[in-house]
């Protein structure tokens, strides 16, 4: 018995003088593994007579088993002080400040759509959406398209494959569908803006087969043409951040309005610049005009009771004008540069109070 504690005592103090995993495996292999000191020993029981082996089994398995115990714990001990010592080398200080090549950056569009946003919030229009993959009726029945015409042409639209009815949805072509869906689900009075995406085959400088549009939509009994045209004053001062602009409405077609017309601002090209409200050119902004009879039909408003008027515009036109980017495509090429470069800072959310741009 005694020799058996004098083992055990040798084993465990070579099992804690043990520096490293490997050492520890080793003194494992020479004395649990197959041929191992221990293993040997309890080898020996099967030759011993029954009196023998009842008094030395539980002295051998004693002994393998405080061992095991004695290896498992070690190596528990080396894999904490490992994971100490990983957390001590990875840690991040939490209270050092951001590193200013780690800050994120607001892409133009969506920092442009937030001051469209702030300037309609506070004439108090709500903001509107709906899916980009629409229906037939929605992108184009229901706002007065007529049969065969050139917007409904693959040329332009994005079709899906038909279903098995045979219908194809679209890539939405331009926001106003969702006029439509606000109509169905609100009664007047609605006053609302919709910006989202939009799908047209087109790809040029200033053309891109996904672009962003923003429609404004108004309805009531008493809406007016002057009424738009003091709304789209205001904004554009706003967004252009100017204390006087001068516009002209002239006339044009769109299936959904009647009458309907585009927008010119005077401007100022010279110098290489734009500047909005001086000079002596002109440049389109945006289309709108009077909601057309047929679009309130098809919401099921009477025509001779409601009336309204809507608008439309490019919000990546808007963001090139103002913030002077000459390439459309550069929007959706994915370069950090670029972007580091017309990027706005997180944090600064666009407001009237304190200036829409930085």
């Amino acid at each position: 018995m005694s020799s058996v504690k004098a083992m055990a005592k040798d084993h465990l103090s070579a099992i804690k003088a043990a520096e490293d995993d490997a050492a520890l495996e080793d003194i494992r292999v020479s004395l649990l593994g197959k041929k191992g000191t221990i293993s040997e020993l309890m080898k020996t029981l099967g030759k011993m007579s029954p009196e023998e082996r009842q008094e030395k089994g539980p002295l051998y398995n004693g002994l393998r088993s405080a061992v095991a115990d004695a290896i498992a714990a070690r190596k528990q001990d080396f894999h904490e002080a490992a994971l100490d010592a990983r957390l001590v080398s990875e840690k991040i200080d939490v209270t050092l400040p951001v590193r200013p090549q780690g800050q994120g950056t607001i892409h133009p569009i969506t920092q442009v759509t937030d001051e469209i946003t702030a300037i309609f919030a506070d004439m108090g229009f709500a903001v509107a959406e709906g899916p980009d993959i629409e229906t037939d009726y929605y992108n184009f029945t229901a706002l007065n398209f007529p049969e065969g015409h050139p917007a409904r042409e693959m040329h332009d639209t994005f079709y899906m494959t038909p279903d098995e009815a045979g219908a194809r949805k679209v890539l939405r072509t331009h926001t106003s569908p969702v006029q439509i869906r606000t109509l169905q689900a609100q009664k007047p009075p609605v006053r609302v803006i919709i910006p989202g995406r939009t799908y047209r085959c087109d790809s040029d400088q200033t053309h891109t087969p996904m672009f962003h549009q923003v429609e404004g939509l108004a309805i009531d009994k008493s809406t007016t043409m002057g009424e738009l045209k003091w709304t789209l004053e205001q904004f554009c001062k706003a967004f252009f951040e100017v204390e006087q602009v001068q516009m002209r409405f002239r006339p044009s077609f769109f299936p959904f309005t009647e009458p309907s017309m585009e927008v010119d601002i005077r401007c100022d090209r010279s110098g290489g610049e734009l500047k909005i409200g001086q000079g002596d050119d002109w440049m389109e902004i945006l289309g709108c005009g009077m909601v057309h009879p047929n679009v309130l039909r098809n919401v099921d408003l009477d025509p001779d009771v409601y009336q309204g008027w809507a608008f439309g515009m490019g919000i990546d036109r808007l963001a090139m004008l103002k913030y002077g980017i000459p390439d459309l495509r550069d929007f959706f090429a994915a370069d950090l540069r670029w972007l580091r470069h017309y990027g706005f800072a997180a944090l600064e959310m666009p407001n009237l109070a304190t200036g829409l741009s930085r």
